[in-house]
């Protein structure tokens, strides 16, 4: 039997769902659980009316979203820990993804650093093992992957894996017990977040998401920017993240398939539109209203949604117009916009090169933010580091991930349904 190619994707692919041939083997869905069914057909148009302030369905039995005594939108400063003391960190899954910028940021890291790799491609682990100074004792295929539970140097697990695979790998990282710091989003449905922070709780063990964003200096400083009142009462936030899905790449043809992706662009890059909204405002929507559009007979959307252009209703009364897509030219923008003025960043969620600019009265000015030594990437991996040493709650917590595949759930509902969704509101962190 011929042994299937390793994928070249974003994120690497467990082999066991491949066939003999190579290709994505929908039968094999050993670990998979689809979000559920008929939601987004191939010739879904736009559909919903205007978004209403009021009425619509309900999405209940809304958990609160942070956990309590943890101000969702500040970055703290950090308990200093004892000089050299790092965290050893296994990495799961070598795709493109984890090799041009994870690997890589272990360099920058203060608080990290790299002891083993988990790939279904002992060759590929072998080389990437000696360019970083991994021992080949330590590297893991996804069959062996639990053995880690053996090695003592492995202290934080690392899922970067395709969303369908984040819930089995972290229980088993907290079987293990390891600490886990897993990609965005977090799952593909509720129950699987649940799962693993109850997998995390019973294991008295740290979970945290890779929400980068939050850790990237100019998102930072739009943050303070609105807290200090530089822009007057926040009204209305708009972001938008888009780009062409092709099928030919590798690293994207996973994200075409329900069962692997968990939705289209609103789970992969419209999360990036949501988090903006949130932890600008500081609060959590009240009210959602979602509404999807595929090309018709489109086959890069026969199982995941293309265009969404989906709506925020806030507590303070602040509003945000939101979108994703994956048949547009690239765009990555987030503004904010208050009584005296705006904040715009373009691009906002680049790996590197954003831009912050703030907008009032006086005119247009380009804010110079001053960007730390360390990546966003080395930054959040310290923080998380950091908080299992001090033993603190991460930034981003499981319950961080939960709330956004929440909201993303009532999306989804509303653009269904045509109308919007009521969410339980948390009150604001402001």
């Amino acid at each position: 039997m011929r042994v299937p190619p390793e994928p070249s994707s974003l994120m690497e692919i467990p082999m066991n769902l491949f066939d003999k041939d190579g290709r994505l083997d929908l039968s094999r869905r050993l670990f998979l659980r689809s979000t559920g069914g008929g939601l987004l057909g191939s010739g879904l148009g736009l559909i919903g009316p205007a978004f209403a302030q009021g009425g619509g369905g309900s999405m209940p039995g809304l958990p609160p979203s942070r956990p309590t005594g943890r101000p969702f939108p500040e970055m703290e400063q950090e308990t200093p820990v004892e000089p050299g003391r790092r965290l050893g960190w296994a990495v799961v899954g070598l795709g493109k993804f984890a090799l041009n910028q994870i690997l890589p940021s272990f360099g920058e890291s203060r608080c990290s650093k790299l002891v083993a790799l988990v790939s279904g491609n002992r060759q590929k682990a072998e080389q990437v093992a000696s360019r970083y100074g991994v021992d080949t004792r330590d590297l893991y295929d996804y069959q062996t992957f639990d053995r880690i539970a053996d090695n003592p140097e492995v202290d934080v697990v690392y899922v970067i894996l395709p969303n369908a695979l984040h819930a089995e790998y972290t229980v088993r990282a907290f079987k293990a017990g390891k600490h886990v710091f897993c990609e965005k989003p977090m799952a593909v449905t509720v129950e699987e977040c649940e799962t693993m922070i109850s997998a995390g709780r019973e294991a008295g063990r740290k979970l945290m998401v890779a929400y980068r964003a939050q850790f990237e200096p100019h998102n930072v400083e739009a943050i303070r920017k609105v807290r200090d009142g530089e822009i007057g009462a926040l009204r209305l936030v708009t972001s938008d993240h888009g780009r062409i899905l092709d099928p030919k790449d590798p690293a994207d043809q996973w994200r075409m398939v329900k069962s692997l992706a968990g939705g289209g662009s609103r789970y992969d890059i419209g999360i990036y539109s949501l988090q903006a909204a949130r932890y600008l405002t500081g609060e959590e929507p009240v009210e959602a209203f979602g509404q999807i559009a595929n090309t018709k007979d489109d086959p890069r959307f026969r199982e995941v949604e293309d265009r969404v252009a989906f709506q925020l209703r806030f507590p303070s009364g602040a509003v945000a117009n939101l979108s994703s897509s994956y048949s547009t030219a690239s765009v990555k923008r987030i503004q904010a916009f208050g009584e005296k003025g705006s904040i715009i960043l373009d691009p906002a969620t680049e790996y590197e090169g954003n831009k912050l600019a703030l907008q009032t009265e006086k005119g247009r000015q380009e804010v110079k933010v001053k960007v730390k030594e360390q990546s966003q990437f080395a930054a959040e991996m310290d923080h998380f580091s950091q908080s299992v040493m001090n033993n603190h709650d991460p930034k981003t917590p499981g319950e961080e991930g939960l709330r956004d595949i929440l909201i993303m759930q009532a999306i989804y509902q509303s653009a269904c349904e045509g109308r919007p969704v009521s969410m339980e509101a948390t009150g604001s962190t402001r």
